[in-house]
């Protein structure tokens, strides 16, 4: 997000900044769609299986 849009654009407030984020947000993210990289998972239950694999594999680094 931050690369896509918000270093592309200036905004005068912060109230600006929040709603035009938001629609960006909105528009552009896609919960049903089903990418065939993501074994056909929504985006929201892929990247919680993969916060999770991140969080298991940290763990491992500091047990080792």
């Amino acid at each position: 997000m931050k690369v896509e849009y918000i270093h592309r654009h200036r905004f005068a407030t912060r109230t600006e900044a929040r709603l035009k984020i938001a629609t960006w947000i909105t528009d552009s993210y896609n919960t049903r769609r089903r990418p065939s990289a993501a074994g056909g998972l929504p985006p929201v239950d892929f990247e919680r299986i993969i916060s999770k694999a991140r969080a298991e594999a940290r763990q491992e680094v500091k047990a080792a």
